[in-house]
């Protein structure tokens, strides 16, 4: 629980219920390589048990207590032994990798996404690949159904190609970057 009232008694405060779940935290390998961004409750579990240290705290100097000890709230963490990270040449495509490349947009009316569709079909022969796969809304991809988009006279908004970078991947399931990761990401992601 950050600063405050702990028991909830004397002050007549309420207790703050700490966001575990939605913050997340970068992690960093011993040799201040970026490796993933987690969640607060792991990076606190790491910190607690010697197996990283707090390179950042919380830029508004949120402190976690315990009966015997507190913790500074992390923003970035440093693994303390290095830890090899076998090379993938190739991105993955997920759900989420896709709809981050895409902002959430709907790459036909420009409309908030939610689902995933084929620009050329796949009953017409279509990939499953970054190239043939964009966000769309339900009401386009509806619409859309089998159809190519010269038959419907569509044209897309942006052409969709595979995602480029090396901390693109990091920052694939996090909806907002904490500006104080910028010095370790290097070039931009997307």
């Amino acid at each position: 629980m950050p600063d405050g009232d702990r028991d909830g008694g004397g002050s007549g405060q309420t207790p703050a219920v700490f966001p575990w779940g939605r913050r997340k935290v970068l992690l960093l390998n011993a040799t201040f390589e970026p490796l993933t961004a987690l969640s607060l409750r792991r990076a606190v579990v790491l910190v607690v048990c010697g197996k990283a240290e707090v390179v950042h705290g919380d830029a508004s100097g949120l402190v976690l207590h315990s009966s015997k000890s507190e913790v500074l709230v992390p923003s970035v963490i440093r693994l303390s032994t290095y830890v090899r990270v076998p090379y993938r040449g190739r991105v993955p495509m997920t759900r989420a990798g896709l709809m981050h490349r895409d902002r959430y947009r709907c790459a036909y009316c420009g409309g908030r996404a939610e689902t995933i569709d084929h620009v050329v079909p796949r009953s017409r022969g279509g990939p499953h690949t970054w190239t043939n796969c964009v966000a769309c809304c339900a009401k386009c991809n509806h619409r859309k159904a089998d159809k190519l988009l010269s038959e419907l006279g569509w044209r897309l908004r942006v052409v969709p190609a595979a995602p480029r970078g090396p901390h693109w991947r990091l920052l694939a399931g996090v909806a907002e970057a904490d500006p104080q990761w910028l010095p370790y990401l290097g070039e931009p992601a997307a």
